[in-house]
């Protein structure tokens, strides 16, 4: 097949320079492309298949566009794409693009006898209604209407952004579903002349589960964000009982106008804190079973086992709602309430007679507790910037494991003090407890107070080397002859447990 060599000629570096948007104005002159550029072809003309015309002529093929209306469309392709009517678009290229809905897949059959033996690759995607009402994924739809053809699924999850402006700015991976080995190789090498990553999903019988992707709405946010919902709620119920219910029942002063600055501001540093012990109780919670256990070839509890896997998640929410009570913190002076309160304060100081109000005590705890509650933020900015893809792939697994699991700990521990200096002794002043309802901060404080002992225990040399062990393949049920590395010296160690 001399298009299938002519793919393989292709460079394979995704570094190379998109022609970009030159492409996009029909007014603008591009080189023809070349005559010996593999021929690509495309039935449709809508947003996609123009993003798809952009990136393959960009990365070097001669691209041909099927359109029911060549005329009125040829202004939207780049000019050095041949824009003619369906029948003339499919008579070369090997490789076509069918890039229309479900819907006019019949639309394409008289041009069966034309199109037998080539390669069609299906770029749609159904909507939720449709991926649920019918038993066929699209791909193998189209097989059905054309059983000549070889199906090909792929480029589906990735937008017409991406296409136009290059893998680095959007997903580089480009799942692939055929029943033919050679017609994936083939679009696999297209995908990777594109500077895509193909990635093989098997059969067509696959496509189903490759259409169901882009469906899915943020999947590994959903319970992250219903758990950060709820303490928000929970906090949020928790500080308007005590500081606007209990001074309106008990001492008839309306402080309602709380609600939606001063109560929020006091409720997100709350959900952060324990977002921030939350990413690092599961670690802990794994970590002691299996010292319990002594093995690590035991699986986890499936709810610690999802626990773990949405720690990144949690992590930058707990870093948004830390982000948002600093700005909220900012604003508070500009408050119209705040400044009635300074104004009265300065009158009763002149009618008490009082010419300096300066507390020594309080004014080292206000500058200590918002430098450590500046330094907790930076901490966790630098733990969301390594989150990122783009970062974390840059990093070796040491630099990786520093930042996400030492840093990690730092903030933690900075949020710890930062919240001890904001209490500071007020958890044993009985006029605190509104309500009976002890203050918020003691309630944040039992979760990382827990996980920091417990790291401490785990730094104890008899927990930390057995752990070392346990994580280094040694069990405790088994006569296993384990040798951990030290310093200078290599210990063997005999287990006869």
């Amino acid at each position: 097949m001399p298009a299938k060599a002519k793919v393989n000629k292709m460079p394979g570096e995704m570094d190379k320079p998109l022609i970009s948007r030159r492409l996009v104005d029909s007014d603008s002159s591009l080189a023809e492309a070349s005559n010996e550029a593999p021929k690509v072809g495309i039935l449709g003309s809508g947003d996609f298949a123009r993003s798809l015309a952009i990136r393959l002529v960009g990365s070097g093929f001669s691209v041909v566009v099927g359109s029911r209306n060549p005329k009125r469309m040829v202004g939207l392709f780049p000019s050095a794409a041949q824009v003619t009517f369906q029948a003339e678009a499919i008579g070369s290229p090997e490789v076509i693009f069918v890039a229309t809905f479900r819907e006019h897949y019949s639309s394409l059959c008289g041009l069966s006898d034309q199109l037998a033996g080539k390669i069609l690759v299906d770029v749609s995607n159904p909507t939720e209604q449709e991926h649920l009402q019918h038993r066929k994924s699209n791909a193998e739809y189209l097989a059905s209407l054309f059983p000549t053809c070889t199906v090909v699924k792929a480029f589906n999850v990735i937008s017409a952004w991406t296409l136009q402006a290059g893998p680095r700015d959007g997903n580089r991976q480009v799942p692939i579903c055929s029943d033919q080995p050679e017609a994936k190789r083939v679009v696999s090498e297209l995908a990777h002349t594109m500077g895509f990553m193909p990635v093989d999903m098997g059969s067509l019988a696959s496509a189903r589960e490759v259409e169901a992707m882009p469906l899915h709405l943020l999947p590994s946010w959903k319970v992250p964000t219903i758990l950060a919902l709820w303490l928000f709620l929970f906090f949020y119920a928790y500080n308007f009982i005590r500081d606007v219910l209990q001074p309106y029942v008990q001492e008839g002063k309306n402080k309602f106008y709380k609600l939606p600055l001063s109560v929020v501001n006091t409720t997100l540093p709350c959900v952060a804190y324990v977002l921030l012990s939350l990413v690092y109780l599961p670690g802990t919670l794994a970590a002691t079973l299996q010292l319990w256990r002594g093995t690590k070839y035991r699986r986890f509890p499936d709810w610690l086992d999802h626990w773990l896997q949405h720690r990144k998640q949690i992590g930058l929410l707990s870093f948004f709602c830390a982000a948002l009570h600093a700005i909220y913190s900012v604003c508070l002076p500009v408050r119209l309430s705040y400044r009635y309160d300074l104004v009265n304060l300065a009158v009763k100081q002149v009618l008490t007679n009082k010419s300096h109000l300066w507390v020594e005590e309080n004014v080292w705890r206000m500058e200590i507790y918002l430098s450590l509650g500046v330094l907790a933020l930076g901490t966790l900015s630098l733990l969301a910037v390594t989150s990122l893809p783009s970062i974390a792939n840059s990093l070796n697994w040491r630099e990786f494991s520093f930042f996400q699991s030492t840093l990690g700990f730092v903030a933690l521990v900075l949020s710890t003090l930062h919240t001890l200096t904001y209490g500071w002794t007020r958890a044993f002043e009985e006029s605190r407890y509104k309500f009976y309802l002890p203050p918020t901060f003691t309630l944040t404080l039992l979760v990382p107070c827990v996980i920091i002992l417990a790291k401490i225990l785990f730094f104890l040399p008899c927990l930390s080397h057995r752990l070392s062990k346990i994580r280094r393949g040694w069990e405790k049920d088994n006569a296993v002859k384990f040798t951990l590395p030290m310093d200078h010296a290599s210990t063997q160690k005999t287990s006869h447990v």
